[in-house]
C-alpha cells in the first residue's frame, strides 16, 4: 500500500531568522557571543540528532500512512477483533507504511534534487539517503513479524500488499501499471482484517472491490495535481498518459462505483444508509474534479470525502463473512 505524500509542508526553505542586533553598527551588548564562537552550552550534535529524526517524520509522508494506517484501525475495530489484536493489525500497517514512505523518498532523493522540490529530506541534504534506506529496511523487518502474528494468511496478504507498494516505488509508478500497487493494497487491506479474524473467514468480495476500486481513484487523485512536473522529471504512469483532462474525467467512475459496489452488493434491497452513501458520494465525486482548475487538491478532497462515507458503509456492513 502506498500512498505517496506529494504535499510540500508549509515552512521549508524560510529564511534564516538573524540574531538580535545582526547588522547594526556599535559595539555588541554585553554579554553576546562574538562572532565564529560557538556557546559552551550548544549541543551541535544533539541538534544534528533532532534534524535527522525530524527529516525521517517528514520524509516517511506522514499524510497518506497515518490515513492508511488509521482506516486498518477502523476497519479492524469495526469487525470485532478486540483491542490487544487490532492493535497488531494497526502496527502491522503502520510499519509497512513507514517502510513504503521511506523506501520512496531515498529512491527518488536525486531525482527530487534535479527538480529542486521543497520538503524533501533525503534531496536537501538534511537526512541521507543511506540513512533513510536503513529505516525502510527496519521498517519492513518489523513488519514481517507483526504481520504474520496476526494470522499466516492475513500477514501473507498484508505483506504481498506491502511488495506491490515497494514494486510501485522501485519501478511500476513510471509504467502504464502505476494503478495496480493501488488497487491490491487497498483491496488487500479489508482482506487482511478479515483473515485476522478468529478462524480466519474469507472477506465478502464487495468489499475487496470496494477497497480496490478505491485505491485506482486514489492514484488518480494523488497525481493529478503534479501531472505536469512529474512528466518533467521523466515520470510517465497511468495518469501522466491520461493527462490532467482525462484523469480528472477518469475519477469519479472508480470512486462511484465503489460506493455503488458497498451499496448494491449485500444481499437485499439497498437500504436508507445505502441510498444516502450513494447520493453524499456522488455529490464528493462529481464536485471534486470540478472544483479542481480553482484548487489543485479539489479532486483528492473529493475522494477522501468519497472514502470516508464508504469506510462508514463498509464497517456498517462488515468486512467479512460468505
Amino acid at each position: 500500500m502506498d500512498a505517496t505524500d506529494r504535499v510540500s509542508p508549509a515552512g521549508a526553505g524560510a529564511a534564516r531568522a538573524q540574531p538580535i542586533g545582526a547588522g547594526t553598527a556599535g559595539a555588541q551588548p554585553i554579554g553576546a557571543v562574538p562572532a565564529g564562537a560557538v556557546p559552551a552550552d550548544a549541543d551541535p550534535a544533539g541538534a544534528g540528532r533532532r534534524g535527522r529524526v525530524a527529516g525521517l517524520a517528514l520524509a516517511c509522508h506522514p499524510g497518506p500512512t497515518l490515513a492508511v494506517t488509521a482506516l486498518g484501525c477502523a476497519l479492524a475495530l469495526g469487525s470485532g477483533l478486540g483491542g490487544p489484536r487490532s492493535a497488531l493489525v494497526t502496527a502491522a500497517v503502520l510499519t509497512g507504511q513507514l517502510s513504503v514512505g521511506w523506501c520512496n523518498d531515498a529512491y527518488d532523493a536525486r531525482r527530487d534534487a534535479d527538480a529542486d522540490r521543497r520538503g524533501k529530506p533525503a534531496a536537501d541534504g538534511s537526512v541521507e539517503a543511506r540513512a533513510m534506506w536503513a529505516a525502510a529496511a527496519v521498517a519492513l523487518a518489523l513488519c514481517v513479524p507483526l504481520s504474520l502474528v496476526c494470522g499466516a494468511l492475513a500477514g501473507a496478504v498484508h505483506l504481498a500488499a506491502v511488495a506491490a507498494a515497494w514494486l510501485y516505488n522501485l519501478r511500476l509508478k513510471a509504467t502504464a501499471l502505476s494503478w495496480l500497487p493501488y488497487v491490491a493494497g487497498f483491496g488487500a487491506l479489508p482482506a487482511a482484517v478479515a483473515l485476522s479474524l478468529p478462524g480466519g473467514p474469507w472477506p465478502r468480495w464487495w468489499t475487496v472491490t470496494a477497497g480496490a476500486l478505491l485505491g485506482f481513484a486514489a492514484h488518480l487523485a494523488d497525481t493529478l495535481p503534479d501531472i505536469a512536473a512529474d512528466r518533467a522529471a521523466g515520470i510517465r504512469g497511468l495518469p501522466h498518459r491520461l493527462g490532467a483532462r482525462g484523469t480528472r474525467l477518469l475519477l469519479p467512475v472508480p470512486l462511484l462505483g465503489a460506493t455503488a459496489v458497498l451499496a448494491f452488493g449485500p444481499p437485499g434491497p439497498v437500504d436508507v444508509g445505502g441510498a444516502a452513501a450513494l447520493v453524499l458520494a456522488g455529490a464528493a465525486a462529481l464536485a471534486g474534479p470540478a472544483l479542481g482548475r480553482r484548487w489543485r487538491k479539489a479532486a483528492l478532497a473529493g475522494a477522501v470525502a468519497v472514502a470516508a462515507v464508504d469506510l462508514a458503509l463498509l464497517l456498517a456492513r462488515g468486512v467479512a463473512g460468505a
